[in-house]
């Protein structure tokens, strides 16, 4: 068995690897900018737009890395003082019940790290979004936003997280697998009733209107047999100038939404290209397929700390004097993360080749120029980076970049 020291020297290198590590890929993507227009994207960007988009991204980079760099010190503070087991000494004589005890250790936790990040967020959203034209979020739906963020943490993350220490502590190694059907459940009600019952909290949600566009989806609908009444616009200028589509839920439940600024910028034959790419990801049962993963990995990473949570060396790494499950789980968090990049690197090119698909079949199905329009405009209004490095691509990206997509729809043309 590993002692606490060799733990803590594990859990520092650890930290410090993955701070590295994003540091490097997006000191690789910022130098890997173009200081001219290419001349492949002319025609997607002008001059201008395109050295705002540069720009955008070195801001946004800097931005990123002392936000990164202020969590990293932070966090390495927190472990060389062991104030993961500091807090635990102090909130251990107040609380008598080791359940509330943990959540009310993961609650203050909670707590400090959002006031901590709070300027850094305000400062995104009201500075550098509202530079570039994108921020639409007044000061009320801000804060009315950290408000209901604060209420879904308590009651959905407070009653899962009740839940499986419940598990833990009393029944053992094995709650794993019952947390595991917990879980599973949960993410299917998620995908399920998440347009329906979270977003309406933040967004609202109306069936899209009668008129030539709702005509040209129902004409697309009819010619691939998809029975489609659930067409929804959300308004997403609410917040931001960029614009999205999503397809979501299961069976009846399955909902498109379109933000309206999507709507707003695009025509009805690059709209309905939009919603072919959504389609086909239903075609494809991309949806049915990322539910089984998700649910296959979430089973992995359970049985894995199923291993780890009753270490009591893992508790004393962290400062702590005896073994304690909620420092255990905060610590696994720090162990798991060279197989949470494995994964997400895997779970990152499924995505991508399921992007493929999708628009392989708006193609075939509807056409590829409306949606390679499309695909130019959202770039453009998004200020997206058209030369990320491919090693951030492989690293961050689940969508392939949008150059790529181009040049892959250019063979239906």
């Amino acid at each position: 068995m590993l002692t606490s020291q060799l733990l803590f020297i594990i859990i520092i290198f650890l930290v410090a690897f993955d701070f590295l590590l994003d540091q490097t890929m997006d000191y690789l993507n910022l130098t890997y900018q173009k200081e001219q227009l290419p001349d492949e994207l002319k025609g997607i960007y002008d001059d201008e737009q395109f050295k705002k988009s540069q720009e955008y991204h070195k801001v946004n980079a800097k931005f990123d890395f002392i936000q990164s760099s202020f969590s990293f010190i932070a966090t390495l503070i927190m472990l060389f003082s062991g104030g993961f087991g500091l807090l635990n000494e102090w909130l251990s004589p107040l609380i008598s019940n080791n359940i509330i005890m943990a959540l009310a250790y993961f609650g203050i936790l909670f707590l400090a790290s959002d006031i901590i990040s709070l300027p850094f967020s305000i400062y995104k959203t009201f500075v550098i979004e509202e530079k570039f034209g994108f921020n639409k979020t007044s000061p009320k739906t801000y804060v009315l936003d950290k408000i209901k963020g604060y209420a879904l943490a308590i009651v959905i993350g407070g009653i899962l997280l009740y839940f499986l220490l419940w598990l833990i502590l009393g029944i053992g190694e094995n709650f794993w697998f019952y947390f595991w059907v917990v879980a599973g459940i949960f993410i299917l009600l998620v995908n399920m009733f998440y347009t329906s019952v979270i977003m309406p909290l933040f967004n609202k949600l109306k069936p899209l209107e009668n008129g030539s566009l709702k005509t040209a989806i129902e004409t697309y609908s009819k010619k691939i047999n998809f029975p489609l009444d659930n067409i929804f616009v959300l308004d997403g200028s609410k917040r931001s100038a960029k614009a999205n589509a999503f397809f979501s839920g299961m069976g009846s439940k399955k909902k498109i939404v379109l933000y309206d600024t999507l709507i707003n910028n695009h025509s009805e034959e690059e709209l309905v290209a939009v919603l072919a790419h959504e389609v086909g990801h239903y075609k494809k049962k991309h949806i049915i397929w990322g539910y089984t993963l998700s649910i296959l990995q979430i089973g992995f990473m359970l049985f894995i700390l199923s291993k780890l949570i009753f270490n009591q060396e893992i508790s004393k790494a962290f400062g702590a004097n005896d073994l304690v499950v909620h420092i255990n789980l905060i610590a696994f968090g720090i162990l798991f993360s060279p197989l949470s990049h494995l994964i997400g690197i895997a779970m990152n090119y499924f995505s991508r080749k399921n992007e493929y698909e999708a628009d392989e079949y708006a193609a075939t199905t509807y056409g590829a120029q409306p949606l390679q329009e499309a695909l130019k405009k959202l770039s453009a209004n998004n200020l997206s980076n058209l030369t990320p490095h491919p090693a951030y691509v492989f690293f961050h990206y689940s969508h392939p970049p949008m150059l790529a997509r181009l040049r892959f729809l250019k063979q239906f043309n």
